[in-house]
């Protein structure tokens, strides 16, 4: 966050329930570390929590367009910016379409544009996950109606399940299921354009100008520590940490580590 200012993306929130609520099950360790001083702007993606399911508009370039408005239409020129998992992914977009929109970047558990093929290749398998929920129909019915396949995702990404309360695991569950489509619909788009362009590297001619630290879990099944490696010289300052002991959910597994991040990116003022 810059100075008071700040966005920051937050975990999926399950339709029709109050934002305190949704916050409480997504960011709230986080949120609740960190507050003081600054102003914190927790948005739904596209599809997701109170935000509308439309029929287009899930890729990458799509959600940063999302973010951008929003950021205009509250006024906001310049933000400190954190984002998990493929939300991070959005976030690296925003930061090389959009620098200076931003005084700084905190990804959690996600790669960098610059990912090594050496090092993408042999984790492929780890996306094995996406196969059940990609496709259009057989993926939208997975979501909807099987959230025990949510709930086992989430006790198996972490490093220890009892980190999530069953409160927390019928929420994000629930979320599943009503965003079925914009999850759907995410997964597929991620598939057919992200991974490839990584594979392409395509990002190879672009420069990372804001500063960004990257953190990622130790026990990170989904995003382990050998592909964050490569990024640096890609970068104006780019820093890269792996966090012992925590898997793929650094917001609930680490929040203190998290907060510690914010505040050194994004000071408060004194």
């Amino acid at each position: 966050m810059d100075r008071r200012r700040g966005a920051k993306d937050h975990g999926t929130a399950r339709r029709r329930r109050v934002d305190r609520v949704r916050l409480r099950h997504a960011w709230h360790r986080v949120a609740v570390l960190s507050a003081a001083g600054r102003r914190l702007i927790c948005p739904d993606l596209r599809g997701l929590g109170w935000s509308e399911q439309t029929r287009r508009g899930y890729d990458i370039d799509g959600l940063s367009e999302d973010m951008l408005a929003l950021l205009d239409a509250l006024g906001l020129d310049r933000v400190g910016l954190v984002g998990h998992d493929w939300r991070a992914h959005v976030g690296f977009r925003l930061c090389l379409r959009v620098p200076e929109r931003f005084s700084g970047f905190l990804a959690l558990n996600m790669a960098h544009p610059w990912a090594r093929q050496r090092a993408i290749l042999p984790n492929l398998w780890r996306q094995w996950y996406t196969a059940f929920v990609e496709y259009p129909v057989i993926g939208r019915a997975v979501l909807r109606h099987w959230p025990a396949f949510s709930r086992f995702l989430l006790r198996h990404q972490v490093s220890d399940p009892s980190v999530w309360q069953a409160g927390e695991l019928a929420e994000f569950s629930a979320a599943a299921q009503a965003g079925a489509h914009a999850g759907q619909a995410m997964f597929w788009q991620y598939v057919v354009r992200e991974i490839p362009a990584l594979l392409r590297g395509t990002s190879r001619g672009q420069r990372l100008t804001v500063p960004t630290l990257l953190l990622g879990g130790e026990r990170d099944n989904v995003i382990p520590p050998s592909m964050l490696a490569g990024g640096e010289s890609h970068a104006a300052d780019l820093t890269v940490r792996i966090v012992p002991g925590v898997g793929h959910f650094l917001p609930q597994e680490g929040p203190l580590v998290v907060t510690e991040a914010m505040n050194e990116l994004f000071p408060t003022s004194s």
